[in-house]
């Protein structure tokens, strides 16, 4: 008898899995940028550098904010962990206004830079500051206009190059003072007559480049009231209309007859810029644009802004600006900005600008006269500079008289009546 075999039934067998961990997507997506995040710190054409902390220091600062903006500059500073936060404003307003959660203030010139110190002392505060380099003032214009001027007998033409004209003149300010008054000057039949009298064409423009300009000779600054190159400008016409004298130092034993003698001083010069048309703005971006023939033919700016401009325009063509040129007053003024620091972090700053020979190398390839080894604004290293790419370097003029500004409160009684300033907003706590 056949049995059968029972059936045994297999379990079925189980199949664990290592389970794998899944990530969300956005997790995934950020992981990279996250991982890439110190690399990015790292700064171009650069070695690998241990991660550092980046102090950002807040700046109140007018036109010398460009040597801060520079892209090589940001990347030196960089190097030592800072990072500066630029506030642009006028020299002058950093001067009158609150500097109120800054740690350095940048001003032009040393007429801001005084007003600072004066109302930090007068709070108790003991502060730093350092001055990196000097920059003339300096009249923008064009080739025509300073021909013009040659033929009027105001301007000279500095020895040109091997490459062709002159990029500089030197201007006689008494004489272009004459230019400027709007009157019919019947000892200089040069500056026109009748309704001509001090226009361009009434000088001879149109007979110099075959074109036309029937407005009077101007010179565009920024307001009096903000800026230090409009002030600075200032200065020279009064130093000139004074007789090369500095305002304010006649009759220093009686204050009745030195205060008017500066008012009369300030009565003389108001004309001459008033009527020229003040701007808030800095000049330098409008002359460099290219309308910059449009919208004014003099223009009030810094040399190191001029030579900046040269310096690139041969690097990208490999020729000169021949068509804008400078006129080199007579006499001069040079600008000393003045780094102040607020606080330990704008200490920090100021130290390293003095110290550091990267950002005085930097300084002189932006066109500024830096100070090496404690010299007084030598201009050997800028020369060199300019000569090795291909800037013609300006002369030395013959005549050094160097204007030197008023006392503070004489100068700023002479900015309030020409500009007719508000009263400042100061922050004294």
């Amino acid at each position: 008898m056949f049995h059968a075999r029972p059936v045994t039934a297999e379990e079925p067998r189980l199949t664990v899995r290592r389970a794998r961990r899944r990530f969300p997507r956005h997790v995934l997506v950020a992981l990279p940028l996250a991982l890439a995040g110190p690399v990015s710190l790292l700064l171009p054409g650069d070695k690998p550098v241990p991660y550092r902390h980046i102090t950002t220091i807040q700046a109140r600062m007018a036109s010398k904010s460009d040597f801060f903006k520079d892209p090589e500059v940001r990347r030196l500073l960089l190097k030592h962990g800072i990072r500066v936060d630029i506030h642009r404003l006028g020299s002058r307003g950093i001067a009158t206004q609150s500097l109120k959660g800054m740690d350095v203030a940048f001003p032009s010139g040393q007429p801001a830079a005084k007003l600072i110190l004066e109302r930090e002392r007068r709070q108790g505060r003991s502060v730093k500051s350092a001055r990196p380099f000097a920059t003339p003032l300096v009249l923008a214009t064009f080739r025509d206009y300073a021909e013009t001027l040659v033929k009027a007998g105001v301007a000279t033409p500095q020895p040109g190059t091997s490459e062709g004209d002159t990029l500089y003149y030197n201007l006689k300010m008494d004489k272009f003072m004459g230019l400027l008054d709007g009157k019919d000057d019947p000892k200089n039949r040069l500056d026109g007559t009748g309704a001509t009298a001090d226009t361009w064409n009434g000088i001879g423009f149109d007979k110099v480049g075959g074109r036309s300009n029937g407005g009077r000779v101007l010179v565009r600054t920024s307001s009096v009231c903000e800026s230090n190159s409009a002030g600075t400008y200032l200065s020279i016409l009064a130093f000139v209309a004074n007789g090369n004298s500095t305002p304010g130092t006649a009759n220093p034993n009686n204050p009745k007859l030195a205060a008017d003698s500066v008012q009369r001083l300030s009565e003389k010069i108001k004309p001459l810029i008033n009527l020229q048309g003040m701007w808030a703005d800095e000049q330098a971006d409008s002359y460099f644009s290219d309308l910059g023939e449009s919208i004014a033919p003099v223009s009030v700016i810094y040399e190191h802004q001029y030579l900046a401009h040269q310096i690139e325009y041969h690097d990208r063509h490999h020729r000169q600006d021949t068509d804008r040129v400078l006129l080199y007053p007579t006499p001069f003024a040079l600008t000393e900005p003045q780094l102040i620091a607020l606080t330990d972090k704008g200490d920090r700053l100021s130290d390293l600008i003095e110290s550091d020979g990267e950002l005085r190398d930097r300084a002189v390839e932006l066109g500024f006269r830096v100070r090496f080894s404690g010299e007084d604004g030598t201009s050997e290293r800028l020369n060199t500079y300019l000569h090795d790419h291909g800037v013609q370097v300006p002369a030395q003029n013959t005549d050094e008289t160097k204007v030197y500004e008023p006392d503070l409160k004489v100068l700023e009684s002479i900015i309030n009546y020409v500009g007719n300033c508000p009263p400042p907003v100061q922050d004294d706590q």
